[in-house]
C-alpha cells in the first residue's frame, strides 16, 4: 500500500496606531536557534535578497491527536510570517466540497470493473467485517482514496487528527491568512495519472498485508516524532510500502512546481510553509531544490 503525501493562517502582522495617527514600525524578526544537525522538521529560508526569512515545516497527514504538538520556535516562526501555505487551501470550503466529486473515477469506472469476482468479494468482506461499512457506496471512488480509510486500523488511538488540521487551528487563532499551492482538482488529477488498475492492485495488496503494515506505520510515526528526516526518506521510498514507483508524480514534479511559485511569493512577503514531510527530503526535495535556487536553508531547533 502506498503512502502519499496528498492529503494532506499566517497572520498579517498589522502594526498598531499611535495616538497621533501614525503607524508603529514592524517588530524586527527574532533570530531562531539553529538545530545542531539535520534532525528537525522546521527549516528557515533566507538569503537571495529576502528581507525577512520564511519557514518550511514537514507535516504528517494522520496521527493520534495527543502526538501532535508545536514547539516554541515553530510558534515564533508562525508569528514572524504573513501567510501560511499548505499543499491545498484547507480553509476553502470549495476544496472540501469538491473533494466528494473529484474522488470518483472518470468515465464511469467502478471498483467491480477493476477486480475479478473473487478479489472484489475479498475486498467487500474486509470493508464489512473490519471497517464496518459496505463497499457499495464507494463503487466509483478511486482506490488510492479508499486506502485512507485503512489508516485508523494502524493507529493506537480513537482521537485521530493530522498535523495540518491542528496547525490550522493555531493559524486561525493568530488570524493568519491560509493559502495553498494546489487545488483539489489538481490533486485529483495526480491520482488520475496513476492507472486505476494499478491503484486497485495496491489497495488489495494493502488489505492482504495489513498485519505487516501496522509495524511500518508505528516506525513511521516514531521516526517522524523524532524528526529523523533521513530515516523518513528511506521509509518513504520503501519498495513494499513507499512511493518509489510514483515518486516523480507524487513528489518530485509537485516540488518543482511549488518552488516555481515560491520564487514569486518570497519577493512579496515572508510565509510559513507546511507540507508533508516527504516533500522535504531527497535531492529533489524542497530543501535541496531551494538551495539550488540560491536560498540559504538551515535547520531550526524544534523541541
Amino acid at each position: 500500500m502506498r503512502i502519499t503525501s496528498l492529503f494532506r493562517h499566517a497572520w498579517v502582522c498589522v502594526s498598531g496606531l499611535l495616538l497621533l495617527g501614525s503607524c508603529q514600525a514592524q517588530k524586527k524578526a527574532e533570530s531562531l536557534a539553529g538545530n545542531p544537525d539535520d534532525n528537525t522538521l522546521l527549516w528557515e529560508i533566507s538569503g537571495k535578497s529576502l528581507s525577512k526569512p520564511s519557514y518550511l515545516y514537514g507535516t504528517m497527514h494522520m496521527m493520534c491527536r495527543e502526538d501532535v504538538s508545536f514547539s516554541p520556535n515553530l510558534l515564533k516562526a508562525l508569528d514572524q510570517t504573513d501567510d501560511i501555505y499548505f499543499e491545498m487551501d484547507l480553509d476553502d470550503a470549495s476544496n472540501t466540497l469538491g473533494a466528494i466529486f473529484f474522488m470518483n473515477m472518470k468515465e464511469g469506472k467502478t471498483l467491480k470493473d477493476l477486480y475479478t469476482p473473487e478479489e472484489y468479494d475479498r475486498l467487500s468482506r474486509f470493508f464489512s467485517d473490519s471497517l464496518g461499512t459496505g463497499l457499495q457506496m464507494f463503487q466509483r471512488m478511486k482506490p488510492m482514496f479508499l486506502q485512507a480509510m485503512l489508516y485508523p486500523k494502524f493507529l493506537p488511538c480513537k482521537n485521530m487528527s493530522g498535523v495540518e488540521q491542528e496547525l490550522l487551528k493555531v493559524a486561525k487563532n493568530k488570524n493568519k491568512e491560509v493559502k495553498g499551492f494546489e487545488t483539489i482538482a489538481f490533486q485529483a488529477s495526480v491520482f488520475d495519472s496513476i492507472p486505476y488498475e494499478e491503484q486497485a492492485k495496491e489497495l488489495l495488496k494493502g488489505i492482504d498485508s495489513i498485519n505487516m503494515f501496522k509495524p511500518y506505520m508505528d516506525t513511521m510515526i516514531r521516526v517522524y516524532k523524532e524528526q529523523r528526516i533521513l530515516a523518513m526518506e528511506k521509509l518513504f521510498t520503501d519498495e513494499a510500502f513507499g512511493v518509489s514507483d510514483h515518486t516523480e508524480i507524487l513528489l518530485d514534479q509537485r516540488n518543482i512546481n511549488w518552488v516555481g511559485q515560491l520564487n514569486k511569493i518570497f519577493t512579496d512577503k515572508p510565509i510559513f510553509i507546511a507540507v508533508g514531510a516527504g516533500h522535504l527530503v531527497g535531492e529533489k526535495g524542497l530543501i535541496q531544490l531551494l538551495r539550488k535556487e540560491g536560498y540559504t536553508v538551515r535547520g531550526i531547533l524544534n523541541k
